[in-house]
């Protein structure tokens, strides 16, 4: 009997040992993780916002963008990063291939060159690239195995959107589940939830602004809850067009274009004159201060989401860095703010509804995308970007920014499909039948 009590004893502190030394494993590393992305991601916030002050107060730097797609394209040939980009962090997390460390400061140069010289493009491209080339580097300087060398890779994921965003929650949750659409990793809840609060922390210190918007919701009705629905509607036909451009874009540059060096160059030429025959740099750069006017002041002008698509499409096929996810967040806002007012909607959060039903649609994330509404606008208005994100996600298809991303599950049928985003003609889980009710 006593033998007995001092088995069950023994097994119940070795379930105690295992559960305390995940905890400050996972903590230990979150916070080295978090603490290097912060400082990282701080100086590349500031590279990329002095950068774009530069370009304001010398115009002529756009005439040198060409030249600053050269210096890319020799920078990431002499690194060996070529082709590395998002998805190579996605297929890090999906397959265990690893990440090379010189991706860090390649991807750094090309971005912070990009806002330089006027290309168009955001930063989480390189936030996710950089964070997960943090992450994976310092798992592995802490010798752990394959798979929680892929935790501490979303870890530095989160980390670092979260430095340059001032969104921990929705950096932690995104990080987590834009790798495989329809599951969740549990697991690394924790490590990149800490992560990302430390960089967070970490950011706030060193004096970098969340990014946050003053706007005023409409109060819960039925009627301006169908309206706002029909906006989601047309949000994700906007997403899909999103994601269409950008990935035709990219195959016909390379097709036409298969040079790097020209390819570059071409692109570069491109968007300098594209800027002239607009008059406008508003779509050069991130182009944060259109979304600000679109959701604070509810002013865009009718054509800037199609012309920030252009512009966008051609930067980053042309092989200039940065990211997609903030060129969505300006087409959404100006978007949403000249289409919401038709259907009875007030500009600024139609703006706000349609940055965030744009990105859901365009990463296939509802719940991060939700989050993303309560952190940018706050809660007033979150039952209306609930919606609008479920039914964003919903008619969205099988389109999406990152093409290593995987839908699990079908988006009409309760049905494991398992298919990678941009492949499928039409949903896999009716492909057989066609039937909504078989």
């Amino acid at each position: 009997m006593e033998n007995g009590y001092a088995e069950r004893a023994k097994t119940w502190l070795r379930m105690v040992w295992l559960y305390v030394r995940s905890l400050g494993k996972w903590l230990f590393l979150a916070v080295a993780v978090g603490l290097a992305c912060g400082v990282i991601g701080t100086a590349f916030h500031m590279g990329v916002h002095e950068a774009t002050l530069l370009r304001g107060e010398h115009p002529w730097l756009l005439w040198c963008l060409p030249l600053a797609g050269l210096v890319i394209v020799g920078f990431y040939k002499l690194t060996k990063t070529e082709g590395q980009g998002t998805n190579a962090v996605i297929d890090q997390v999906h397959l265990g291939k690893g990440l090379p460390i010189l991706l860090l400061p390649a991807i750094f140069l090309g971005t912070v060159l990009t806002h330089l010289c006027g290309g168009s493009a955001g930063r989480e491209g390189a936030a996710l690239q950089m964070g997960g080339t943090i992450g994976f580097h310092t798992g592995r300087l802490f010798r752990l195995d394959d798979k929680d060398l892929r935790i501490a890779t979303l870890a530095g994921m989160a980390a670092f959107f979260s430095a340059l965003f001032g969104t921990p929650l929705t950096a932690a949750i995104f990080s987590i589940v834009v790798i495989s659409v329809g599951v969740m990793y549990h697991a690394a809840m924790f490590p990149c939830l800490t992560a990302a609060l430390t960089a967070y922390g970490v950011s706030l210190l060193l004096g970098v602004e969340p990014t946050r918007f003053a706007v005023e919701m409409p109060a819960l009705a039925t009627g301006t809850m169908l309206r706002v629905g029909v906006l989601a509607v047309l949000c994700a036909l906007v997403s899909v067009l999103f994601c269409g451009v950008m990935h035709t874009a990219e195959h016909l540059m390379e097709k036409y274009f298969p040079n790097p060096w020209i390819r570059v160059a071409v692109g570069g030429i491109a968007v300098v004159a594209l800027t002239y025959l607009c008059g406008t740099t508003d779509y050069n750069g991130a182009g944060m201060d259109v979304v600000t006017a679109a959701v604070e002041q509810g002013t865009a002008h009718p054509a800037a989401f199609l012309l920030k698509l252009l512009f966008t499409a051609v930067t980053l096929a042309a092989g200039f860095k940065g990211g997609e996810v903030v060129p969505s967040f300006f087409v959404g806002a100006t978007f949403g703010c000249v289409v919401g007012p038709l259907l009875g909607l007030p500009a600024g959060a139609s703006a706000a509804i349609g940055l965030v039903a744009v990105f859901c649609g365009a990463t296939n994330c509802p719940l991060a995308s939700t989050l993303l509404s309560i952190e940018l606008f706050g809660d007033g208005g979150l039952l209306y970007f609930a919606l609008a994100c479920v039914i964003s996600y919903m008619l969205s298809g099988y389109s999406g920014l990152y093409s290593s991303q995987t839908i699990l599950y079908s988006k009409l049928k309760a049905q494991y499909i398992n298919v990678h985003t941009n492949e499928p003609k039409q949903d896999p889980g009716l492909a057989h039948t066609g039937n909504l009710n078989e």
